[in-house]
């Protein structure tokens, strides 16, 4: 590639490289997931050997787990050939490295710092080069997959590895990269296996193969076959490297002599010099392959970056809304904004007895569940005047032989049609009451919900709504009750108007006679007919009749008046009562003692406000990318 062009993909590479970086650095991660390229492998794959050669600097090596931290490595390719510089940061540490040999001491004191000697952490480490020798990439290298753990280690030290791994390899817009030794089984390998589980159709993951030097005599085919895709598919392919061995580092064989010595096996091998022709093999062509997939990457996740974000950003901000801004300081402001609090919250208590929309709770309407409690009472009714036709005879048998007097059969007088009455309708009374306390709970609920909902983060506000809603839900379902009750021993004076009770007479007869018509084609007199019955029978029919047609009125006038004392007294008496006393708080002389928050709403808000900041950058410059 010439001067000229070089500088030119340069200047496409970095930047984009550069704005996924610096979006981690805000922290954007934390909200959404970045394209990236992850690394995973087996112990001893040669995963540390292929990210030495990649980076030029020796990373931490030995048995166990090495890499015990996620490691960011950004590496930024410098056009000064004299200039090396290395940065760190952890935790809230960040610090320059001035000599590259110092790289690996660094990390291992990072590791020891985040993780304990031995221990195992998803923290990140974010590690900067900058060196002529090194491409423009970021990779984030993660722990080996341990299968058996060493002295000191935890015994699940394997199943640790797994779970910072998965963390990481789950995001879908991560790239897999897949480090694999030549002379093992690939199918075998677990770091292929966990790449199969969230990749299955290997659509993002590149398969790297190490050690070749290693292969056996005769396996060489078996390895081509694999990087030409022919074994297990992969869409991104794969490559292959030979980097510095232990061998060659106990020999002192520098990376630059290491790289060297990578390009004369591949041009030189029997098998594996056409990888080299079709750059599928070396660490150099690696590079530009992975470059050139991250920013692929990078440039298709734009958009979709952009709408997570600007999405995110909309959630953050209604999440914010619902915490508020929290009180002011000025005392006179703070007046303002308690008697904001408390009007807005009053306003609230009064929507809902009214059915409108609540502005801390719009998705309540009590009125849904009111019509069905009162929709349940009218059925109770219904339920109750069908059991009253049922045992209307055995009433009436039962007080032709305990009560009936000096009178001839059939003869039974006002008092029976009273007696059977008031004995129906005093059953209703209990249930009434039942259901007055059912729905008073119904909307107390509802107005702690809502008070929880304005007051969230002032708790002493909060603590004295929820105890005034609970003293007014007290006294009120006592004069509901009471006004009940009033209306239960109205019901036994036994009173309609005439013309209601004749109307509804004749109403029954009507059904009666529709019912004769149905069943036998004809509507026949009560005496006579083919079905003639005895005086006493007519006479205990036309009381049934009268019976039914009172206790139907009745029934109709408890359908309504039920429901509206309840109504009336538990949702708006109870909503006025709450405001009065609310709006008496701010007579109150210890206004900052009302206002103070929850530690935890306080830390909420802040953290809502960091995300809202760090997206907002992010959106910006992904904007002017």
């Amino acid at each position: 590639m010439s001067a000229s062009l070089n500088n030119s993909y340069e200047r496409n590479v970095r930047p984009c490289i550069d704005l996924i970086d610096s979006l981690r650095a805000l922290g954007v991660e934390k909200d959404l997931a970045l394209p990236t390229i992850a690394v995973i492998g087996d112990q001893s794959s040669g995963k540390s050997s292929v990210l030495e050669a990649l980076s030029g600097v020796a990373l931490p090596r030995g048995s166990g787990v090495v890499t015990r931290c996620p490691l960011e490595l950004k590496m930024k390719k410098s056009r000064n050939e004299d200039f090396w510089h290395g940065k760190i940061n952890y935790k809230d540490y960040e610090g320059e490295i001035k000599n590259s040999a110092d790289v690996e001491k660094i990390i291992r004191k990072a590791q020891n710092e985040i993780a304990g000697a031995l221990g195992i952490s998803d923290e990140l480490i974010s590690l900067e080069i900058t060196s002529p020798n090194v491409p423009n990439l970021t990779l984030i290298d993660l722990p080996g997959i341990v299968r058996v753990s060493i002295r000191g280690q935890p015994e699940d030290i394997g199943e640790q590895s797994k779970s910072v791994i998965r963390k990481f390899i789950t995001n879908q817009n991560t790239i897999l990269l897949v480090v694999v030794p030549c002379n093992v089984d690939i199918a075998t390998t677990e770091a292929l296996r966990m790449a199969q589980e969230v990749d299955p159709y290997g659509e993002r993951t590149l398969g790297i193969l190490t050690k070749p030097d290693l292969v056996d005599r005769g396996m060489e085919d078996a390895v081509l076959s694999i990087i030409n895709n022919e074994a297990i598919y992969l869409s991104k392919g794969y490559m292959i490297v030979r980097c510095r061995g232990q061998q060659e580092i106990m020999e002192n064989i520098s990376l630059h002599e290491a790289m060297r010595k990578e390009r004369d096996f591949f041009n030189t091998h029997p098998y594996f010099s056409k990888l080299y022709d079709e750059k599928k093999a070396t660490i150099h062509n690696l590079a530009d392959k992975l470059t050139h997939e991250l920013v692929h990457h990078i440039e298709q996740s734009l958009p979709l970056l952009k709408e997570q974000i600007q999405s995110k950003l909309a959630e953050t901000q209604g999440e914010l809304n619902r915490y508020g801004s929290g009180a002011p300081t000025d005392p006179e402001e703070k007046i303002v904004f308690l008697t904001n609090k408390i009007t807005a919250f009053n306003q609230d208590a009064i929507n809902l007895t009214a059915g409108e929309e609540l502005k801390n709770l719009p998705q309540v309407n009590i009125f849904s569940s009111l019509r069905k409690e009162f929709a349940d009472w009218k059925t109770d009714l219904q339920k109750s005047e069908e059991k009253f036709k049922k045992v209307i005879e055995k009433e009436l048998k039962e007080y032709e032989e305990k009560y009936r007097g000096r009178e001839c059969p059939g003869f039974l007088n006002y008092q029976a049609f009273e007696v059977i009455v008031r004995n129906q309708i005093k059953e209703l009374e209990e249930p009434a009451v039942a259901r007055m306390n059912d729905i008073s709970d119904l909307i107390m609920n509802i107005l702690i919900h809502l008070s929880e909902a304005n007051f969230k983060e002032f708790p002493q506000i909060l603590k004295i709504a929820k105890t005034k809603i609970e003293n007014i839900k007290e006294t009120k379902e006592k004069e509901a009750e009471s006004m009940l009750r009033t209306q239960f021993r109205m019901e036994l004076m036994v009173y309609t108007q005439d013309s209601m009770y004749s109307d509804s007479l004749k109403k029954l007869k009507l059904m009666e006679e529709k019912a004769e018509r149905q069943a036998h084609g004809v509507a026949y007199p009560r005496s006579g007919g083919l079905y003639k019955q005895s005086d006493i029978e007519d006479a205990m029919e036309e009381l049934t009749r009268h019976l039914k047609s009172y206790y139907s009125i009745a029934s109709r006038r408890l359908a309504d008046q039920v429901p509206m004392v309840i109504r009336y007294i538990m949702l708006q008496e109870s909503a006025k009562q709450l405001q009065r006393e609310m709006l008496q708080l701010m007579r109150l002389n210890d206004i900052d003692v009302l206002l103070e928050e929850t530690d935890d709403i306080y830390i909420k808000r802040n953290n809502l406000k960091s995300r809202q900041d760090r997206l907002k950058k992010a959106l910006k410059r992904i904007i002017i990318s």
